[in-house]
């Protein structure tokens, strides 16, 4: 049936607000990077940035020579590893405990976890805890802490309790424990919840700037969205340089170019560009994540 010129203005209609919402949407990320391939002194004299009307690539090559940020790189990238890493095997072994039938004091476990998802101890004390744990300008404080989450726990287990229980029984008629279900039985049938889960968790490791601004003040220790925020919170020029170390200086003295603004946003764009690179190799797990319990027996 033909549509008619109500129906066709009313698809007219729709697909222009989406295109305005998507063009609103990823603007911003196009703007930081025009400007980043953009030079600075360009881009202070205003205007609209479409694409870059000078193009250089001196904001970058003072990025990557700088060592303080090449090694908060990696630093963010190490934490991202292991942090995800452990964070997913801990908190699925939380969740897969807390999805045994017939566990004692399940009811009161699960309270108890969930009134860490409303209520916390507070910044003051838990800065007071980290300092007496003498995790202070160390590497893990930045994993520790945040080993289990209590959400990301709730989803395992609601994943765990509706696979089939024969599967587990089977296994423990044939001399598995508990551990041996786990990662034996459990852990491969788990992969879309396991992939989401996962993403989510080193999008947190990856973007999170708070818990080493606040607990770390050693400079080979900061991660990238650390070093970040404090580039951004340089108010002139000659405080990121007094920053950056002697290659960076000689190379940034040569380059007339740059300024404050673009400098951040090319740092902005090498800190951000490697997560919005992995979504499209996981997109497929999130439709599978979000039928996180609709597996029946």
């Amino acid at each position: 049936m033909k549509p008619s010129r109500g129906d066709r203005m009313l698809q007219a209609s729709i697909y222009a607000l989406l295109a305005a919402f998507g063009i609103a949407t990823l603007y911003p990320f196009w703007n930081a990077l025009v400007v980043s391939f953009n030079t600075g002194t360009d881009t202070a004299l205003g205007g609209p940035t479409v694409w870059p009307r000078q193009f250089t690539l001196e904001n970058y090559a003072i990025v990557f020579q700088d060592g303080r940020l090449s090694n908060a790189f990696l630093v963010s990238a190490a934490r991202t590893v292991a942090g995800t890493a452990l964070s997913i095997l801990f908190t699925a072994m939380f969740g897969y405990g807390m999805s045994v039938r017939g566990l004692i004091g399940k009811k009161g476990y699960m309270v108890f976890c969930v009134v860490t998802l409303y209520f916390s101890g507070g910044l003051i004390p838990f800065f007071l805890l980290v300092r007496q744990l003498g995790m202070m300008n160390s590497f893990w404080v930045m994993i520790v802490p945040s080993l289990i989450g209590v959400w990301n726990m709730i989803v395992f287990r609601t994943f765990f309790a509706e696979l089939p229980a024969g599967l587990a029984e089977s296994a423990k008629i044939d001399g598995c424990g508990h551990f041996g279900v786990f990662f034996k039985i459990v852990a491969p049938l788990s992969g879309p919840v396991i992939a989401t889960l996962s993403l989510f968790t080193a999008v947190y490791h990856w973007n999170d700037w708070f818990t080493a601004g606040i607990f770390i003040s050693k400079p080979e220790l900061l991660p990238i969205q650390t070093v970040l925020q404090q580039i951004m919170n340089s108010n002139i020029m000659s405080e990121q340089l007094m920053q950056t170390n002697a290659a960076a200086q000689e190379h940034m003295a040569r380059m007339t170019g740059v300024t404050t603004k673009s400098l951040t946003m090319a740092t902005m764009m090498v800190a951000t560009i490697p997560v919005v690179l992995v979504y499209p190799f996981l997109q497929n797990y999130f439709v599978k994540g979000v039928l996180v319990g609709s597996l029946k027996e």
